[in-house]
């Protein structure tokens, strides 16, 4: 037998490869598939099955797209209804690859078709169990999401759901089995869930909070729903996605890989409405970008800030890129739905900066330099963009949280004719706020660079006293 974790950490998404005797599984893939074709083909491996554990909503599975290139039939969980070929298995079905199986146990809960898959291996001896979004480390999955497709549900109904699963499913079994969930750290589908990205069950019901045998049903749900913020908004979009299937990862490769000169750039932007999305860092973003274009930096938390922030899937998008990851940009924009990027800008922004063409830009200062110019500015404001729970554990005295997520509802509370000083904590969402505010028209915008941790370590600027999150 032979089994990986094929891990990404701008989703903090666990995909798995499972393989035996020639026949091989992939659960959860992502949305382009080559890695899981290539992985097969040098090991001399069929793909048989494409396990889904749910239809997920922070990101688009490449589950369709697999099925069409190795033949392989896609699995879903009881009560799921997929608009597509794929086989609905009973709970307790057994699959069979090489000399191994795969067991599903349908545990409902964070969603309805929610469905672990039980690994045995040849001996018959149960080895993993892949999770889902059902059972985390350190953590369960947010029963909130399937309310948003299904408007007979609420989150107590489904946390109850949850209780139940965990309790006569999943808590029986092993304390040997070792846990594979499909997310880690970082995922907005739980709210405290840890690294690594596996234990043992045995840890598991030692150490995660969801799991205590003295836990009643009302506690467990009270608990779990406690403190959970808003989903984003891309979420329900990209659950009707995996249930009604999408367009082949090729030809939204093919419709994005269109390289453009800027006249050509500036004519389609103008045709078709489309947002030019600026992923160079945020330095080289201040230093000059195409008027009225988006900040938001490929080497940050990239997919889940264009998911919460660019409020229409279908949206078409125009990018300006570091030379060379254009390919890049448009296939992690496919991974949570986005799939209409029409082109990219040829050469980068300097080809734009090139051709005469108008730039506009930000202005960057340090801390040292805010602290110096701030009391010289009467009337202007401090914007702290980080999240709740960052600003009312320390911010600056005096400054205004507006977090990022919650830009547009708390947009009239910022006034267009002050000047704004605006951080969050090391300079990258600040940057995606400034580009937002001043394509709607905000001009007198200075950011920070270094963000919060830098204005601390300055040390002129007052601070609040510090209250431990854990407190909030």
């Amino acid at each position: 037998m032979h089994f990986e974790q094929i891990y990404t950490g701008c989703l903090a998404q666990g995909a798995y490869y499972i393989e035996s005797d020639g026949e091989a599984a992939v659960i959860d893939p992502l949305r382009e598939v080559e890695p899981y074709l290539e992985m097969a083909e040098k090991r001399g491996a069929k793909i048989k099955y494409v396990f889904e554990t749910h239809f997920h909503a922070d990101f688009v599975s490449g589950h369709i797209d697999l099925a069409q290139k190795t033949g392989a039939d896609i699995v879903y969980g009881p009560t799921a209804k997929p608009e597509f070929g794929a086989v609905i298995a009973a709970d307790g079905q057994q699959f069979h690859i090489g000399k191994i199986t795969l067991t599903a146990i349908h545990t409902p809960g964070h969603t309805m078709e929610s469905t672990c898959y039980l690994l045995k291996d040849e001996d018959d001896k149960e080895i993993a169990l892949f999770t889902g979004d059902t059972l985390f480390i350190g953590d369960v999955g947010r029963p909130d999401l399937a309310q948003k497709i299904d408007n007979g549900l609420n989150e107590q109904i489904l946390a109850g759901y949850l209780f139940e699963s965990l309790r006569s499913k999943i808590m029986p079994l092993s304390n040997e089995i070792m846990v594979y969930p499909s997310h880690g750290a970082g995922s907005a589908c739980g709210k405290n869930m840890s690294m690594p990205a596996s234990d043992t069950l045995g840890n598991q019901k030692r150490y995660n909070y969801a799991l205590r045998k003295d836990m009643s049903r009302e506690q467990f749900i009270k608990e779990v729903t406690a403190g959970l913020s808003a989903p984003p908004a891309y979420f329900p979009l990209n659950v009707m996605m995996k249930i009604k299937g999408y367009e082949s990862i090729d030809l939204v490769l093919k419709r994005g890989n269109m390289a453009l000169d800027p006249e050509q750039f500036e004519n389609a932007a103008n045709e078709t409405g489309a947002l030019i999305l600026d992923t160079r860092d945020a330095e080289a973003f201040s230093n000059g970008f195409i008027p009225n274009s988006i900040n938001i930096g490929i080497n940050g938390g990239f997919a889940p800030w264009v998911g919460s922030l660019i409020p229409d899937t279908h949206q078409p998008i125009l990018l300006v890129c570091e030379i060379g990851r254009e390919e890049e940009v448009i296939t992690r924009l496919a991974r949570v739905g986005y799939d209409f990027t029409i082109g990219y800008l040829k050469s980068g922004f300097e080809a734009w900066r090139n051709s005469g063409k108008q730039v506009d830009r930000i202005n960057s200062i340090t801390a040292e330099q805010m602290a110096e110019n701030f009391m010289d500015m009467p009337g202007a404001t401090i914007l702290d963009v980080r999240k709740r729970s960052e600003y009312e554990a320390e911010h600056v005295t005096g400054a205004l949280n507006i977090p990022l997520d919650e830009i547009n509802s708390m947009l009239a509370g910022i006034e267009k004719d002050k000047t704004h000083f605006v951080h969050c904590a090391t300079g990258y969402r600040s940057m995606i706020f400034n580009s937002i505010l001043r394509a709607r028209g905000y001009g007198r915008l200075i950011d920070i660079k270094g963000g919060f941790k830098a204005v601390k370590q300055h040390g002129a600027i007052k601070i609040s006293q510090y209250v431990c999150p854990l407190n909030i």
